[in-house]
């Protein structure tokens, strides 16, 4: 039998690496957490094989010290801290599996990389968690998981086939049966992030603007749900300053580049698709300005 709902409302999103929560839905889970919702983020990895901004922290990488993820498991769990949301979960356990790199680099073929995971073993980690916490929401990545990283990509694979699992009587050592009612991906809006990176009067030194084939967008017609974090950048700005080893925050407060140096505008909304569950309540923008929009007795939040 399904439980039954709670009064609480819950969030649940599933990321590759730490940072990856901030950068995309930092302004979402801090707007949340500030109307009492509870938020949880899973990481799947620890980013064990990111490249780091600064002297302070080179000898951490993967071929010097190898010490970059457990550093990055203190990040996340600060950044969390600045968002309002609960402590850190990791797929399985932190650690389980490990940043796989991009594509073709020689850290993709190690076992335990993450792309190289047991699907049944990782979807069923997953479904535990759902059913577990039993979220009313859960937030995942596209199918090309936002820019092409393998981890993205594999972290979109289980997370889908966790949800659509957790409310069956598969995977029944993990738990009673729980149906998420709705199910988004985390994308951004080609047609907004243009004209917030077009509005950019000041470009630090060091730093430079994208092209149009390094931005990592979807076109503005098929996001199905705009959450206004404008009240949440605050929040979200110090989340990205926790993450010093992954980002720089620009002086401004209203930009921040990754190891790339390419600057990027703190949005003041963030973007999603709906892929399973009804749809909620429009705005006049033809768009959902809430997660939990349309679900029984949800409230406006």
């Amino acid at each position: 039998m399904t439980p039954a709902p709670t009064p609480t409302r819950r969030l649940l999103l599933v990321h590759a690496h730490p940072d990856d929560e901030t950068i995309t839905t930092g302004g979402t889970i801090a707007h949340y957490t500030s109307l009492g919702v509870e938020v949880t983020v899973l990481t799947c990895t620890l980013g064990e094989e990111g490249e780091v901004i600064g002297e302070q922290w080179s000898e951490l990488v993967a071929d010097r010290a190898n010490q970059l993820g457990g550093y990055r498991i203190l990040e996340l769990t600060a950044a969390l801290r600045e968002l309002g949301a609960r402590r850190p979960r990791f797929l399985s356990a932190a650690g389980r599996w490990r940043d796989s790199g991009m594509a073709g680099t020689p850290s993709a073929a190690n076992p335990r990389a993450f792309v190289n995971a047991d699907e049944g073993e990782a979807v069923a980690a997953l479904v535990g968690v759902i059913r577990e916490l039993r979220p009313d929401v859960v937030v995942g990545y596209d199918p090309v998981g936002g820019y092409g990283h393998p981890d993205h990509i594999q972290a979109h694979r289980i997370t889908t086939a966790a949800v659509e699992a957790a409310g069956t009587d598969l995977f029944p050592e993990a738990g009673a049966a729980w149906d998420p009612a709705k199910f988004y991906w985390t994308v951004v809006d080609a047609g907004e992030l243009l004209s917030a990176i077009a509005a950019i009067e000041v470009v630090p030194p060091e730093w430079s603007a994208p092209r149009i084939d390094e931005l990592c967008t979807v076109p503005s017609e098929s996001v199905t749900t705009v959450i206004d974090v404008q009240t949440a950048l605050d929040a979200k700005r110090s989340a990205l300053r926790a993450h010093a080893t992954q980002v720089t925050v620009a002086a401004s407060g209203t930009e921040y580049a990754l190891s790339n140096n390419l600057i990027a505008p703190i949005l003041t909304n963030e973007h999603y698709i709906l892929v399973r569950g009804q749809i909620g309540p429009l705005g006049s923008d033809g768009r959902e300005h809430d997660l939990f929009a349309g679900l029984p007795e949800a409230g406006s939040l």
